[in-house]
């Protein structure tokens, strides 16, 4: 019988590669895993960290835009807005600045982005293939007003942002938490709402959206509550979604399905 040429050589020894440390970044010079780590308290968390399937494209661009346009939140150092949305013509220290919170894939922001190019987004995710899409979209649209910020936008708020340096907050579409024993992880809860306030100038604006009505309505009580924040809407409820909010692609499905989707607009007060 002649020898297999393909058969493995029992005598060879095989080793297999060591696994990549999951704290080290997947794309080198990009967003790390936990940039906070262990600088701060654990806590509840209102959002699941996921990585999901990076495109070769979305890759790319972390690679090559993370160190211009990305920001680690990692607990340690007080932001400079107008430096960190300076541009090669320097710093931008009157730029207004809008914070928002969970931007999905990027679409929507990068609409906002070029309809508003008087104002900077400092958009906060830990979706590493949607951090990837909206910088990607952002140098093919030459928006430079945008920088993603990756972690926790509670440690942002807390410990990086000076008090009444934003402009806007935005929160669309955050997680429901849709069964009761999760309610503890959204998001919108008294707590937050008064950090928010004290990063808030006065006259800016809050403006929440969701497609989950129990949430709405606890959206709207715990606005309502806060002496910081004034409703848009003089009769206390709901407004229409305004014009500079772009109808996303899951917003459509989900109107399409029957889903009723609230926006909350409250105005920073002077208290």
């Amino acid at each position: 019988m002649s020898e297999n040429p393909t058969a493995p050589d029992s005598h060879v020894e095989r080793t297999l590669p060591a696994p990549r440390d999951r704290s080290e970044p997947m794309f080198p010079g990009g967003p790390v895993a936990d940039p906070a780590g262990s600088h701060h308290e654990r806590r509840i968390r209102s959002f699941r960290p996921r990585r999901g399937r990076v495109t070769p494209g979305q890759g790319e661009a972390l690679r090559r835009l993370w160190p211009q346009w990305g920001l680690d939140i990692d607990g340690l150092s007080r932001i400079d807005l107008g430096e960190l949305f300076a541009t090669e013509a320097g710093p931008r220290p009157g730029l207004p600045v809008v914070l928002e919170i969970g931007f999905g894939m990027g679409e929507a922001t990068a609409q906002m982005a070029a309809a508003d190019p008087g104002t900077g987004i400092l958009a906060a995710d830990v979706h590493t293939p949607g951090q990837g899409n909206l910088l990607a979209l952002a140098e093919r649209n030459g928006l430079d007003t945008i920088r993603v910020a990756n972690g926790d936008a509670i440690i942002l708020l807390r410990e990086m942002l000076a008090p009444a340096s934003l402009s806007g907050l935005r929160v669309f579409f955050p997680d429901p938490w849709p069964k009761k024993r999760h309610h503890k992880r959204r998001l919108i809860q008294p707590e937050f709402i008064e950090l928010a306030a004290t990063r808030m100038k006065p006259g800016a604006l809050l403006h929440c959206a969701t497609d989950w009505v129990p949430y709405a309505e606890q959206m709207l009580e715990v606005l309502s509550a806060s002496p910081a924040f004034d409703n848009s809407q003089p009769d206390g409820g709901y407004a229409p979604r305004p014009d500079f909010r772009p109808l996303t692609k899951f917003e459509s499905q989900g109107l399409d399905k029957g889903h009723l989707v609230h926006d909350l607009i409250f105005r920073r007060n002077d208290t």
